[in-house]
């Protein structure tokens, strides 16, 4: 049947009993499988994980211009990992490096949500920051919101 159709004999699958197989094109099947395959890969978005390393007495104004990195790199939809890395002396004073980090919460707390709590490492404190999670809203909660 499939060679007075000028088509192929496909087997679908061939672990059914009795084997299912299908007349087709073969070229053309292959290629909308390529075309689908690669749609998939298109809409799919991977996230990577940045990390920024701050030291414990960094001023005011440094940490706020890594602030504004942290929240371009969430708008991108990065999650973003900041360690406070400890140098020399500065181990005994974790207190300078929870500083830090409190101030990051503070400044983050609208556009970014805590993934892992506060890790302390050997020299280093750190925190995983992600994107929020965002809800599409209803076109009716948007007519409400405009008015």
């Amino acid at each position: 049947m499939a060679r007075e159709r000028n088509l192929d004999l496909v087997e679908v699958a061939a672990s059914a009993v009795p084997p299912v197989c299908r007349i087709l094109d073969y070229g053309k099947y292959k290629y909308e499988q390529t075309k689908k395959e690669r749609e998939a890969r298109k809409s799919r978005r991977t996230t990577m994980v940045r990390e920024i390393r701050l030291r414990p007495r960094i001023d005011e104004h440094d940490l706020d211009s890594k602030v504004k990195l942290i929240e371009r790199l969430l708008s991108r939809g990065d999650k973003v990992k900041v360690a406070v890395i400890f140098r020399g002396r500065e181990v005994t004073h974790p207190e300078l490096g929870k500083k830090v980090l409190q101030y990051l919460l503070a400044n983050l707390k609208e556009k970014a949500v805590v993934d892992q709590p506060l890790l302390v490492e050997e020299r280093s404190l750190s925190l995983i920051f992600s994107p929020p999670k965002v809800t599409k809203k209803t076109p009716a909660e948007v007519s409400s919101a405009q008015d």
